[in-house]
């Protein structure tokens, strides 16, 4: 199959491939811009940045990827989050992907400003509210994905009851996409495009450490896989280390300070500092989001090579 352009609003994406926003500073300017410079689209992810930050990446990315497409991904449930949406629009980002949890507010940001928001769903309902607050496209999340989620659905479900659910924006599809095969699946199901965070979880310009990049790729069997009960209040599905551990069995440290990074917190443990860990290096005692398809990965590519062999695996495929 050749691969359709992704259109958003007026944005027009010559390969329907976003690229997932994973925080703590895995995704910065660096891998956006590699991204955006092949054709698909580019986020930043901005949960867990200073303003000043986020200022920074963006204006990097624009001058890594002066005309790719470059957007940011930031977590409603962070207490920043309409901050963060604020400065990117003010910075003139190109689209903002919002994801844990869901804000009305950012829509009437995006009107005055002329910016696509984007929002991450897991039901028809609230793809046919996003639509009618005016959101230019959805972002279908199942359970396959990494990260923070609102369901125990396979994208593969959901991704065929939203598309008849919403008239006229394009239903992206996210969640143990790795391959071009997968892309393949999703628009067969309906989609216009697909996110995928875990293919360039492991990529050269991913901004984790090399210690972190490693551990993705030994994750080679599904119980490498668990799904931990996030302090944002949502189930999070990430890689069984020793942090992971225990996660599961309650025996966790709480944390001895709070920086009131999110509107609501369990408190069980600090999530901003366990991400940043392990996007460090710390890959024992750091949390490591990932997809439940991340066996999949066996190497660590640059952006570039993933986009040959993303399209070539699709071209396979009649």
């Amino acid at each position: 199959m050749k691969l359709p352009e992704l259109k958003i609003g007026k944005l027009v994406a010559k390969v329907p491939v976003i690229q997932g926003g994973m925080a703590i500073r895995l995704s910065t300017a660096r891998l956006a811009a590699a991204v955006a410079n092949e054709g698909g689209i580019g986020l930043i992810a901005a949960s867990g940045m200073p303003f000043d930050e986020l200022r920074y990446e963006i204006q990097l990315a624009r001058k890594l990827s002066p005309t790719g497409i470059i957007g940011i991904n930031a977590m409603v449930a962070a207490t920043e989050f309409l901050g963060l949406v604020k400065t990117a629009i003010d910075e003139g980002i190109d689209l903002v992907v919002a994801g844990a949890g869901f804000s009305r507010d950012m829509f009437a940001l995006g009107r005055e400003s002329g910016t696509p928001i984007v929002p991450i769903v897991s039901t028809p309902k609230l793809a046919r509210i996003s639509e009618g607050l005016g959101a230019s496209a959805v972002i279908v999340e199942g359970c396959e994905a990494g990260g923070h989620l609102g369901t125990d659905r396979s994208s593969r479900e959901l991704v065929p009851e939203v598309v008849a659910a919403v008239k006229n924006i394009p239903v992206i599809g996210a969640g143990g996409v790795l391959d071009g095969a997968d892309i393949v699946e999703m628009i067969k199901l309906g989609a216009s495009g697909v996110q995928m965070g875990s293919r360039f979880a492991a990529s050269v310009e991913c901004n984790a450490s090399d210690e972190l990049k490693k551990m993705y790729v030994r994750a080679d069997a599904p119980d490498d896989i668990v799904l931990i009960q996030s302090p944002v209040g949502l189930p999070g599905q990430a890689l069984r280390n020793k942090f992971a551990e225990i996660v599961l069995d309650g025996t966790v440290p709480p944390p001895t300070e709070c920086h009131r990074c999110l509107k609501h917190c369990s408190h069980k443990f600090c999530i901003i500092k366990a991400l940043s860990r392990a996007q460090q290096g710390d890959v024992e005692t750091g949390l490591v989001f990932s997809g439940n398809n991340m066996r999949k990965v066996d190497s660590i590519l640059p952006v570039k090579e993933i986009f040959a062999r993303l399209v070539s695996e699709a071209a396979a495929i009649d």
